[in-house]
C-alpha cells in the first residue's frame, strides 16, 4: 500500500484529502469530536510540507440531495479551532465555489469541500457515472490521500474512483489502522481474545467464521448473546433473538469446540420488564443466563459475567474489541461495557495490545469517560475494521496497492 512518504515532496502541491468527519450531531453541536482529531496528524503533516490542503468528507445519509442540516459547517468550525488555523467551506464539493476556493489558495491553506454524498453519483451503483464524477473531483488535486478509514470498505467516488485519476496513497491516519489490525490478525501474539458485542450475530457472521480459525477465545456479550443462550437450549425472554440465525450459531459452538477456541458466553444478565424507553421502568434484575424469566428482556450482562470477561481479557496477549455488551446509554445497563472497557486497560498496563474497533465501542469508551491514551488502539472505522477482520478486500485500500 502507498502512504504518504511515497508521494514525495509536497510542497505548493493540491492535495485532496479524503478523511472521515462522519462525527455524531446535536443540532450543529458535534458531540464526539473523535473522528475530526483522528485526522489531524496527516492534516499537520501536509501543513508542515506546506501543502495546499482541500479537505473532503461525507455526514450522515442525505442520500444524494442537499440537506442543510447535514452541512459540514460544524466540521469546518470544529476543525479550525483544534487546528488553530482558518478553514474555508466550499458551498459545494466539486462546482463553481469549490473551483474558485481552490483557485485562490496559497501554500498551506485549508479548504474543506461541502458533503460529498449531497451528489448522488458519490455513492453511485453505475462505475461509469461515479468516475465521470471523480473526474471532475481529481481536477481539483494534484495527489490524492485517502485518510478516512471509516470508508475505505466501500468503493465510492471521493474514496475509490479518485484514487484512479491521480497519484493516491493512505494518509497516516489509514497506515496506522491497517498497521494495528494487521497486527491482530497476522500473528498475533497469543492468546489471541477477541470481544465481540452490539445488537445482532447477523451482523458479526462473517467476523465469528474468520476468526473461529484464528483466536484462541471469542467472548460474546450484547444483544447478539441471547440467540448464542437460545440456541444452548437456554429461555431468553423477551431480549433480542435472531430466529433465523440458531443454526448458524449452533453451528459455530460445534466449531469453536473442535478447534480448541474457548467459548466464554455469560452466566448471569441484567434484565429489565423491557426496553428502556417511553414508560417502560427502569428496575434491573440480576438472573442466571440460563434462567432468564419469560417477561423478561436481557439489556446487560451481570456482575459475575462483567468479572469473568474482565478477568478472560486480562488473561490475553491481543485483544480486539467490536460491540457494546449492553444498553451502555442508560447508566443501570453500562457496567458491562465498563468492564470489558477497563479489561482492555488493565490488559494494556500489562503489555497486551488491545484494539477498540470503532462504531459503538469507541463511543461507549469515550462516553464512559475513558482515557484513550489506555488502549493501543481505537479504530476509527466500525465498518470497515468489521470487514477487515472478516479478511476481506477493501476496495479504498485495494486501489492504494
Amino acid at each position: 500500500m502507498k502512504t504518504l512518504k511515497d508521494l514525495g515532496n509536497l510542497e505548493g502541491k493540491r492535495v485532496l484529502v479524503r478523511a472521515d468527519f462522519n462525527v455524531p450531531l446535536d443540532g450543529t453541536k458535534i458531540t464526539d469530536d473523535g473522528r475530526i482529531r483522528a485526522a489531524l496528524p496527516t492534516i499537520n503533516e501536509l501543513r508542515r510540507q506546506n501543502a495546499k490542503i482541500i479537505l473532503m468528507a461525507h455526514l450522515g445519509r442525505p442520500k444524494g440531495k442537499v440537506v442543510p442540516e447535514l452541512s459540514l459547517a460544524p466540521v469546518a468550525a470544529r476543525l479550525s479551532e483544534l487546528l488553530d488555523a482558518p478553514v474555508t467551506l466550499a458551498k459545494d464539493t466539486y462546482g463553481e465555489d469549490a473551483q474558485a476556493k481552490v483557485a485562490a489558495m496559497k501554500d498551506g491553506d485549508i479548504v474543506l469541500l461541502e458533503n460529498v454524498r449531497f451528489n448522488p453519483e458519490e455513492t453511485s451503483k453505475d462505475e461509469a457515472e461515479r468516475a465521470a464524477y471523480a473526474k471532475k473531483i481529481a481536477a481539483l488535486g494534484d495527489v490524492f490521500v485517502s485518510d478516512g478509514f471509516g470508508v475505505v470498505h466501500r468503493a465510492q467516488g471521493s474514496n475509490y474512483d479518485v484514487a484512479k485519476d491521480i497519484p493516491a496513497a493512505a494518509g497516516l491516519l489509514v497506515e496506522k489502522e491497517v498497521k494495528a489490525l494487521s497486527r491482530a490478525t497476522e500473528n498475533p501474539e497469543r492468546p489471541l481474545t477477541v470481544v465481540l458485542g452490539g445488537s445482532k450475530v447477523s451482523d458479526k457472521l462473517g467476523v465469528i467464521e474468520n476468526l473461529l480459525s484464528k483466536a484462541n477465545r471469542l467472548v460474546i456479550g450484547g444483544g447478539m448473546v441471547y440467540t448464542f443462550l437460545k440456541a444452548l437450549g437456554n429461555e431468553v425472554g423477551t431480549s433480542l433473538l435472531e430466529e433465523d440465525q440458531l443454526d448458524t450459531v449452533k453451528g459455530y459452538i460445534e466449531t469453536a469446540k473442535k478447534n480448541g477456541v474457548e467459548l466464554v458466553l455469560p452466566t448471569d444478565i441484567v434484565v429489565n420488564a423491557g426496553f428502556p424507553a417511553g414508560d417502560t421502568p427502569i428496575n434491573p434484575e440480576v438472573v442466571p443466563a440460563d434462567a432468564i424469566p419469560a417477561d423478561k428482556m436481557g439489556l446487560d450482562i451481570g456482575p459475575a459475567s462483567q468479572k469473568l470477561f474482565h478477568d478472560k481479557i486480562v488473561d490475553s496477549k491481543t485483544v480486539v474489541w467490536n460491540g457494546p455488551m449492553g444498553v451502555f446509554e442508560v447508566p443501570q445497563f453500562a457496567e458491562g461495557t465498563r468492564a470489558v472497557a477497563q479489561g482492555l486497560v488493565d490488559a494494556t498496563k500489562a503489555g497486551a495490545f488491545t484494539i477498540v474497533g470503532g462504531g459503538d465501542s469507541a463511543s461507549a469508551v469515550r462516553n464512559l469517560g475513558f482515557d484513550e491514551a489506555g488502549f493501543s488502539h481505537i479504530s476509527t472505522g466500525g465498518g470497515a475494521s468489521l470487514e477487515f477482520l472478516e479478511g476481506k478486500t477493501l476496495p479504498g485500500l485495494a486501489v492504494l496497492e
